[in-house]
């Protein structure tokens, strides 16, 4: 069975009303998707190069900007994450090693806490989290 064609090409010349409007609508959506909040505590990681990591099983907390404290993306007082993570140090068998999310703000007192709470909760390596960035070499110049 043969079906009729009454497909041409086009010859005309293109509307550019379209590719604008198509243009326009994708900056819009650029621009706010920027302007969105994220949910979450925002936390300004010190920056460091060639800090060793580890390969035992880990446990994460965030020290904000006012000492506020994070365990498993939720507000936590002291009381109850010494009793967590004696819990998680007693699931394991290897021993935990507890990796500090601070801010670049918090102070030695705040870490020093921290580190004296997971010692009483059976943790005693502690380990911290930076951002990776560059650091000046043997001359001058910096590299990653």
């Amino acid at each position: 069975m043969k079906f009729p064609r009454n497909a041409r090409i086009f010859r005309g010349q293109l509307d550019a009303a379209p590719f604008a409007i198509v243009f326009f609508l994708l900056v819009m959506f650029l621009m706010l998707g920027t302007v969105v909040y994220t949910p979450g505590v925002r936390v300004q990681l010190p920056v460091a190069n060639g800090l060793p990591g580890t390969d035992r099983p880990t446990v994460a907390v965030t020290i904000a900007k006012g000492g506020q404290l994070y365990f498993q993306n939720q507000v936590i007082e002291a009381k109850e994450l010494r009793g967590r993570l004696a819990a998680a140090a007693k699931t394991t068998a290897e021993p935990l090693t507890l990796i500090v999310l601070m801010d670049a703000e918090v102070t030695g007192q705040m870490l020093m806490n921290l580190s004296l709470l997971a010692r009483d909760a059976g943790i005693t390596e502690l380990s911290w989290a930076a951002a990776p960035g560059t650091r000046p070499g043997p001359t001058g110049r910096s590299i990653k």
